[in-house]
């Protein structure tokens, strides 16, 4: 270990792994997004329910994926557990491209124009049979995501005071917004020009590239050469900064049990905190560029559709800055981590309200919705930042990364069930033409869950402040 006096900041070294990680990791996610409305969904006859149940599944297998890698991840280590997450993942992104051959195969095509010609019966076994085959793929997908929130969540932990994770976090974090920032550049392009395939098989391969980088730069900062004395008396200042708002606290160097971990308070917080907001980030993630399409007419290859989503993701890096408020809360109230966290997320509850003007804005220009939900993203990515580092703030490090899967495990569920009742209200609204707030058919159906998205987080809040109402870490 290095002695000199200047600190060093490897810990940023590790963030922008974490970032690059993250990043890889949702635009394998947003290929489905970017390439099934336009191109998927005309071969293989998909419908609104096809899709949902898709992306549901996913959902919810990311969400028992999660629960069971955090506990992985504190078992296996950070260093293996995330290189076996990043791995699995990878192979699931490739695997979506050989659901076209699959289905071929299995039903005597030639090609995909025999696909597209297919009609009546033919049509269904072809929708039906190529749904399953993509679900495989994404439920590959599923298992290794799940590990990339525990292992980035307990790297950070590793590598970060408290005062300062929430921003580390909401660095690696704002990957989600690049990887749904460079996909609808990329994404669409590389399927119009290559074929869908292409892309699915071109994003996948960069999660072996980066588990390379990982595997040669992660060791724990008390056993890595490039982390001095001063960054190693840095990231560890929390022993002295507890014992400030605390007392004399020990805490247990021993795993924890996922049956254990929801005997306390602050594990259901956190859990329910994840639930009642996490379904309206996928909720964006995954239907805004259908939105679009529905509702304005605008494709994702369009210059037009690849500007709208490519704005909605830029405005989302603003939770950088959000990231950042708790910290110089802390610093310029001297409150404990906890309480400068609920104060800033009280603040992230209130941006989403701006959703509600998405449908009455949109009447003008589809920029304006685009607008309001980047804003709305920005806050959850915030709002997500702090809820991961809430939780490693309450307890030991060597739970880190199973509490942060149970959390994840939450987020997933909210989400399968947000993607199964929007996929059917949509569907329901176009049947019977739907009317809400002057609006008929699908777009009255996008109104009613614009108005869920809109109240979300406040409720969350209130109920994570209801359970936990000031700072206790858990001690054994």
């Amino acid at each position: 270990m290095k002695n000199d006096n200047k600190m060093t900041g490897f810990r940023w070294t590790i963030v922008a792994l974490l970032f690059l990680a993250t990043t890889i990791n949702y635009l394998d996610r947003q290929v489905l997004s970017l390439t099934w409305d336009e191109f998927i969904k005309p071969e293989f006859h998909w419908t609104d329910i096809t899709y949902a149940n898709i992306t549901g599944i996913f959902s919810i297998v990311y969400a028992i994926a999660q629960l069971f890698a955090g506990k992985f991840v504190d078992k296996m280590g950070t260093k293996k557990g995330y290189a076996i997450a990043i791995g699995v993942w990878s192979v699931g992104a490739c695997l979506h491209a050989a659901c076209g051959i699959a289905t071929e195969a299995y039903v005597g095509a030639s090609d995909r124009i025999d696909l597209l010609n297919a009609t009546g019966d033919a049509a269904v076994i072809i929708s039906t049979f190529s749904m399953y085959c993509f679900i495989f793929a994404r439920c590959v997908l599923a298992i290794g995501e799940g590990g990339n929130f525990p292992a980035a969540v307990k790297t950070t932990a590793e590598y970060f005071p408290k005062k300062d994770r929430a921003f580390a976090t909401a660095i690696f974090n704002a990957g989600a917004s690049i990887g749904a920032l460079i996909a609808p550049l990329t994404v669409p392009l590389l399927a119009k020009h290559f074929g869908w395939e292409a892309a699915f098989l071109i994003i996948g391969a960069l999660g072996i590239i980066w588990m390379g980088f990982w595997i040669f730069m992660y060791k724990k900062p008390e056993d890595n050469k490039r982390v001095n004395a001063a960054e190693l008396a840095y990231i560890e200042q929390d022993k002295i900064n507890d014992e400030k708002f605390l007392g004399k606290v020990e805490q247990t160097v021993k795993p924890m049990s996922i049956l254990k971990c929801f005997r306390y308070r602050q594990t259901w917080a956190f859990t329910l905190g994840k639930f009642l907001t996490d379904g309206v980030w996928w909720f964006f993630l995954f239907w805004t560029p259908s939105y679009l399409h529905t509702q304005f007419g605008i494709k994702t290859s369009d210059p037009l559709g690849m500007a709208l989503i490519f704005t909605l993701y830029l405005i989302t890096m603003l939770s950088i800055i959000g990231g950042k408020l708790p910290t110089y809360i802390i610093n310029k109230t001297g409150k404990d981590p906890y309480s400068s966290r609920m104060k800033a997320m009280l603040i992230y509850a209130f941006v989403p309200l701006l959703v509600l003007l998405a449908q009455p804005l949109g009447t003008i220009s589809p920029w304006f919705p685009v607008i309001c939900i980047g804003f709305g993203c920005a806050a959850h990515q915030s709002w997500s930042a702090n809820i991961y580092s809430v939780g490693s703030d309450m307890f030991p490090k060597s739970a880190v990364a199973t509490i942060t899967g149970i959390t994840g495990m939450a987020g997933g569920l909210s989400s399968f069930f947000f993607q199964q009742f929007a996929g059917r209200l949509f569907e329901h609204a176009d049947k019977v033409g739907m009317n809400f707030m002057g609006f008929t058919g699908k777009p009255a159906g996008y109104f009613i869950v614009f108005c869920i998205c809109a109240f979300a987080y406040l409720i969350g809040w209130s109920v994570m402040k209801l359970l936990v109402p000031e700072y206790k870490i858990i001690k054994e």
